[in-house]
């Protein structure tokens, strides 16, 4: 089965705000997200981004271990281990990790200073026959798919 890992590098936007636009678009799609972080700090913030994602609206979601963690439409974790049942993750670190490969898509989010984790993690997806990589930048606050 194909994988596709699209490459979102962060210009101008922070990780906060494109999460919960990712999540959205996501779960209106009918799927379930899995949030990755190492970052103790930034799990945090991506909580509040999700719970505060527009004018009266929230993505619920839950952490890594808690009681309903399959129940959970986004569940938050510092691994890429799928306890909701996710198909699609999301790594907001800017850390990439082969764990990903299990999922049918992955949101693969670098600022530019993971550029050059990016670049060789980007060489090594393109190696593989089963895996389409798409690289996506900021044009004036929108998202374009570029080389």
């Amino acid at each position: 089965m194909a994988r596709q890992v699209d490459f979102y590098h962060l210009t101008r936007d922070p990780v906060e705000k494109l999460v919960p636009v990712l999540a959205e678009k996501t779960l209106g799609g009918g799927q379930r997200l899995l949030l990755v972080s190492a970052n103790d700090e930034q799990v945090q913030q991506l909580s509040a981004a999700l719970w505060d994602a527009g004018p009266g609206s929230f993505l619920a979601h839950n952490f890594s271990g808690c009681e309903a963690e399959k129940n959970q439409p986004i569940l938050v974790s510092s691994d890429c281990r799928p306890g909701n049942g996710a198909k699609f993750v999301l790594l907001a670190d800017g850390i990439w990790r082969d764990e990903a490969l299990q999922f049918d898509r992955t949101f693969y989010l670098f600022s530019g200073q993971e550029i050059s984790a990016a670049r060789d993690a980007w060489r090594a997806l393109s190696a593989r026959e089963n895996v389409t990589p798409r690289y996506w930048k900021q044009d004036n606050g929108r998202w374009l798919e570029g080389p």
